[in-house]
């Protein structure tokens, strides 16, 4: 059969893409490798699976179910809706910061890594460190905030199902949790192409559990449970006792832990094709729908949940979005329903924990963890860093373990999680402009409006962690009180003790990133911001005088198989 005149040949067009693919793939490869790296990871995230786990482990209606609580008694309908709107803005500009400093130098370590690239000689490996184990516990704070919410949903669950007679205890749920983490740490040790099509499943499942939601809520609600605009969209009810300004800010929890982890995208940069491009888009794409969308639920709850706000808290569910769905649905329509904000609510933590994994995976691989040459393992089958899932699962294990402290010290790792988060964000976003660098954008850059953007998104972030560790009511005792504090202030203590340890701390020995390839293409580097003092690499990956990367040789395996620091 002759071609139709005009129109390429259908093989023609396959050797196209084949080649484009390939031209991406060397293109991702030489970034990679201007920043000292070697490819380890299969390249098989597409941009619509990148934009796909940061989106989600957002997961927008159970994410809402789960911190619906901190909303509902600080405003109620307002708070949750006015709230929303205004948190999300900042949370834009927290996220575009971030997709620049993405854009310009997409690595696996992400947040940690452009902290030492970025600031002033003198601090940049503590600062370094300081990020790196800040991302960390928060990444796996999260990680237990997921699934801790996960598992009350189905307590939930079974609570609707029983009609109130069931009550779960602690240790009922804990044992839920547990497996629940367990079961997502085996799926996160699945190979990376089979963990990359699980986001397009993901990203469909939340966004059509969304619509329906938003469509079905206020048609099947009875009209007796059906609020007036003017109820819906101004009254404010503190049942709390702050004042009603600080009140309408503690209602910002809710927002700033849904639209939270976006760094999710950055952790998987070395999986990810074209990711210069995708992984920048995916952060700011996936906070944009997420916060409209969102916003949207929030209007449907407040003119669908009726004027009873104490007694949708106090349901004995423990969940105020499935007292509103049961008032609306009834209990056979709520379970149906529930069980898909269940299953994408495990859909979240399954894509919490690889991206928690990956930056273990990074901050191991320049050796700042303890056990990092245990952690430091690319699994020779499934080509994943196996080690890295199981050390995020069994810490996010323990940090469930404060349920049995009381509802307090449990819901503290909600806060937890995005306090750790903002502490690794503000970091090297200040570090952009106060460092000593020559920063040089990527494809994505906001122009002149990078530094407006960053300073708004610094002054939200810090605000909003010193609001995080204050106590939910004014008059509080210990059973109550905000563990916030006591467990980042703790974990954070404890990483800068160890840093400054005598003899063996990391001060003696942490010089930042470590080089894992033979040789920089330094032809490459004219693109690159910030990374001057790595020119001094040699062959095998020594750090020059400067101490721009640790000075240890490596050894470099091209099978693929785990990479160790001699």
């Amino acid at each position: 059969m002759e071609p139709i005149p005009g129109h390429p040949e259908p093989r023609a067009r396959r050797m196209s893409s084949n080649n484009n693919k390939k031209d991406i793939q060397i293109a991702d490869e030489a970034l990679l490798a201007t920043l000292g790296y070697k490819q380890e990871f299969k390249r098989a995230f597409t941009p619509l699976e990148v934009f796909g786990i940061a989106f989600s482990i957002i997961g927008l209606l159970p994410s809402i179910a789960s911190v619906l609580f901190n909303a509902i008694p600080n405003g109620g309908p307002a708070a949750m809706v006015w709230g929303w709107l205004v948190a999300s803005l900042f949370i834009l500009a927290v996220g575009a910061s971030m997709a620049e400093l993405a854009s310009a130098q997409p690595t696996s370590g992400g947040l940690y890594f452009w902290t030492y690239s970025l600031s002033s000689p003198r601090w940049k490996c503590f600062l370094s460190w300081v990020v790196g184990y800040a991302n960390t516990i928060g990444s796996i704070s999260s990680v237990a905030s997921i699934d801790w919410g996960c598992a009350v949903q189905v307590m939930a669950a079974a609570s609707i199902g029983s009609n109130g007679a069931f009550s779960p205890t602690n240790a009922q749920t804990f044992a839920v949790y547990c497996a629940i983490v367990l079961t997502h740490a085996v799926i996160c040790c699945l190979g990376t192409q089979v963990l990359a099509r699980l986001q397009t499943v993901y990203v469909v499942l939340n966004v059509m559990l969304c619509l329906a939601v938003i469509i079905a809520l206020p048609a099947s609600t009875p009209s007796n449970l059906k609020n007036s605009a003017s109820y819906a969209l101004g009254n404010f009810t503190n049942l709390n006792g702050w004042p009603n300004g600080y009140a309408f800010i503690l209602s910002f929890l809710a927002p700033a832990w849904t639209i939270c982890s976006f760094d999710s995208s950055v952790h998987i940069s070395e999986e990810a094709a074209n990711a210069a491009t995708a992984v920048p888009w995916a952060i700011v794409g996936a906070i944009g729908i997420a916060g409209i969308l969102g916003w949207a639920i929030n209007v449907s709850l407040a003119f669908c949940m009726g004027t009873d706000l104490e007694g949708i808290i106090n349901d004995p569910t423990g969940q105020p979005m499935a007292t509103i769905f049961n008032n609306s649905f009834g209990s056979k329509g709520t379970l149906a329903l529930w069980a898909f904000v269940v299953l994408v609510q495990y859909m979240m933590g399954s894509s919490m924990l690889l991206a928690s994994s990956r930056q273990v995976f990074a901050f191991s691989r320049d050796g700042a963890l303890p056990l990092s040459k245990y952690l430091y393992r690319m699994n020779s089958y499934t080509k994943t860093p196996v080690n890295t899932v199981w050390f995020s699962a069994l810490l996010s294990i323990l940090l469930g373990c404060l349920a049995f402290a009381g509802s307090a010290a449990i819901s503290a790792i909600f806060a937890i999680s995005v306090v750790g988060e903002y502490i690794a964000y503000i970091i090297p976003i200040c570090a952009r402009y106060m460092g000593t660098n020559e920063f040089k954008p990527g494809p994505f850059t906001l122009g002149v409006w990078g530094l407006p953007c960053a300073v708004t998104a610094v002054l939200y972030m810090i605000f909003m962690s010193v609001v995080f560790m204050f106590p939910t009511t004014p008059q509080t005792d210990a059973p109550d009180m905000n563990y916030t504090v006591v467990v980042i202030i703790g974990i954070m203590a404890l990483s800068v003790g160890w840093y400054y340890f005598p003899v063996y701390g990391g001060v003696h020995w942490f010089k930042g990133p470590v080089a894992t390839i033979e040789k920089l293409p330094m032809e490459s580097m004219g693109g690159m911001s910030g990374m001057g003092d790595m020119s001094g690499m040699d062959a095998k990956g020594k750090g020059s005088d400067s101490g721009s990367f640790e000075g240890e040789e490596i050894n470099v395996v091209e099978d693929g198989d785990s990479e160790k620091k001699q």
